[in-house]
């Protein structure tokens, strides 16, 4: 009878000590979801005050939402008495296996946040990466996405556009062309850069600082070559570049500049007479 009395009162013991534990364990779990909630929504305005990336901002309110809850989770477990280090040796482990099959999606992950946290581009900009070149459609996790000139769609894993060379042509408001012209030897070099500044003078989206520049770069095979560097903005860039050409080349003939293409001087020799070699004929130009 005493056993049994005694009994009773150790199980009494343990439940009230199991029942203090477990209101422990609930008061610590909806007070710690509660500042959890509001720690979350103090790192969102955070994120919004330092403009930070809208794409980055999801994926960093889940990663501590998280890894907070775990953690929580781990607390109240230990406070109900269960044994925790096993439970945490059990997460490693399986973040090791997870990690280790994942790799290549880790890498990609990894190369996604540096992409939008240095913000080496932006989405709108034109830039050229690993091959491709394309305006900056979308920019994900773990991949960024072009749109080509032709309308494709072209997708790049974050890994290794984050460890690849950029170019982007978007980050400057201006821009500056570089076109060289080819005029004959038996031109006027002076009258040509004339026909250059006049024209270049006349087109309005040409900036006029930093000045143009219009010199003498080369002497060809069959051209001297002048080359007119010019600045404009970046929306203006590849129409200046088609209609100067277009004007250079029609200014040019109507003021007798020629373009040459390509040539070669050959010579024709007579057939050799008494061990002597005659004279060369007329020289012949041919293309």
């Amino acid at each position: 009878m005493n056993d049994i009395t005694t009994y009773i009162l150790d199980a009494r013991e343990l439940i009230i000590l199991f029942a203090s534990h477990l209101v422990l364990a609930a008061i610590m779990l909806v007070v710690g979801l509660w500042l959890i909630s509001k720690l979350i929504s103090f790192i969102i305005s955070m994120m919004e005050k330092k403009e930070v990336d809208e794409s980055l901002r999801p994926f960093l309110k889940s990663v501590v939402s998280i890894t907070l809850k775990i953690i929580l989770i781990i607390s109240v477990i230990s406070v109900l008495g269960v044994p925790t280090t096993s439970f945490i040796a059990l997460i490693g482990s399986a973040g090791l296996a997870i990690g280790l099959a994942l790799q290549g999606s880790l890498s990609n992950f990894a190369g996604g946040i540096l992409i939008l946290t240095i913000k080496p581009f932006k989405k709108g900009d034109f830039i050229t990466a690993q091959g491709e070149s394309g305006t900056v459609f979308q920019i994900s996790i773990f991949n960024t996405i072009l749109k080509t000139p032709n309308n494709q769609i072209v997708y790049i894993p974050n890994g290794k556009l984050a460890g690849s060379t950029i170019t982007n042509f978007s980050a400057e408001s201006t821009r500056r062309l570089v076109i060289e012209w080819g005029i004959s030897y038996n031109d006027d070099i002076p009258k040509a850069k004339a026909i250059l500044a006049r024209i270049i003078e006349a087109d309005e989206r040409i900036l006029k600082e930093p000045a143009p520049s219009i010199v003498v770069t080369s002497l060809g095979d069959s051209s001297v070559n002048i080359t007119s560097r010019v600045w404009c903005t970046n929306g203006d860039y590849w129409a200046v570049n088609f209609e100067l050409h277009e004007k250079v080349k029609m200014t040019f003939d109507e003021e007798d500049i020629t373009i040459p293409f390509p040539q070669r001087d050959v010579h024709f020799y007579a057939a050799q007479s008494n061990g002597q070699v005659n004279t060369p004929l007329e020289p012949s130009s041919h293309p």
